[in-house]
């Protein structure tokens, strides 16, 4: 293949790649446009039964991930194959403590994770009641009356 030949491919290439460029996003259309207004909605029950999932899923794991296995030195079974094994000098001892030890240390990082993600949904939700509570008290007319969506609409504006 020529010099020249190799160039042409490349740049025909390259014409073909900015062609093919795309935006990761839905263009705005006039008036909001799309399936909704673009902003986002989370109700205190979907934020709940989340939160729940987050929960439950982590029970489970809890029961049902930790097996004994106990890292090295350890005293579970998994521990306790992988020393008797390294102590008749076979290779798969460390490998199996090291598997045991990879093992705790995923379990821990995923309850860890749904930990966070049930007790962070529990205190949005709290959190949400809270303000608006708190805007629902601030939001009165003189009178004492509620604010009308019509009066809120042009605060936004």
């Amino acid at each position: 293949m020529a010099w020249d030949e190799w160039e042409q491919l490349k740049s025909q290439a390259a014409e073909r790649q900015s062609t093919h460029m795309r935006i990761n996003h839905v263009p705005v259309e006039p008036g909001g446009g799309g399936t909704g207004s673009g902003d986002l909605v989370a109700h205190e029950d979907d934020l709940g039964a989340v939160g729940h999932e987050a929960f439950i899923l982590f029970d489970k794991l809890d029961k049902r991930a930790n097996v004994p296995v106990t890292g090295k030195g350890g005293t579970g079974s998994t521990s306790q194959a992988a020393a008797a094994l390294k102590s008749h000098t076979f290779a798969t001892g460390a490998a199996l403590d090291k598997t045991a030890e990879m093992w705790t240390s995923q379990v821990k990082s995923v309850l860890q994770a749904c930990a966070h993600i049930s007790n962070h949904l529990d205190y949005s939700k709290k959190r949400h009641s809270s303000d608006d509570v708190q805007i629902a008290a601030a939001l009165r007319n003189s009178d004492g009356s509620t604010v009308s969506v019509s009066k809120l609409n042009e605060y936004f504006k």
